[in-house]
């Protein structure tokens, strides 16, 4: 099942604001999701850049939130674990929690996944975007994905 993913911040394929990169505030945008597919218990979120020099790079990663929720606040506090027992990984900056785009040259695309899973992980915080997928194998409902490109 393909879950619809939104931001009020940016539209698919369009331009993130500064304030959610490394050039701005470096807080994370809002995103609002469609409904969960039923038996839906967890959702987990990659934010990815396929386009960085040394291969795709990591910035965000986000797991065991609750499947009642559909939407993200702007400005998730870099924790890890968060108020409604959401746990953060780590990101390729080497920190928990949300690092915006800061791409050395030319336009990157970001893209923020969502997954709708019918489990909860049993994972720490910190862990890395391979270790999530591996973990989510066989449990995944459904899923969606946001694009967004920056440029410095």
């Amino acid at each position: 099942m393909t879950i619809k993913i939104t931001s009020p911040a940016f539209n698919e394929g369009g331009m993130i604001p500064k304030k959610y990169t490394c050039d701005g505030l470096d807080v994370s945008p809002p995103l609002t999701w469609a409904s969960a597919p039923e038996g839906t218990k967890t959702f987990a979120l990659i934010c990815d850049d396929p386009d960085a020099p040394m291969g795709t790079w990591v910035h965000w990663v986000l797991f065991n939130l609750p499947g009642n929720i559909n939407s993200l606040s702007e400005n998730i506090p870099p924790q890890r674990t968060l108020s409604n027992n959401a746990k953060q990984g780590t990101n390729d900056f080497g920190k928990i929690g949300y690092g915006g785009p800061c791409p050395p040259g030319g336009t990157h695309r970001y893209y923020f996944k969502i997954y709708a899973l019918d489990t909860e992980l049993n994972l720490a915080p910190g862990i890395t975007k391979s270790n999530l997928l591996a973990a989510m194998k066989g449990h995944i409902l459904g899923e969606g994905q946001l694009m967004g490109r920056y440029k410095r």
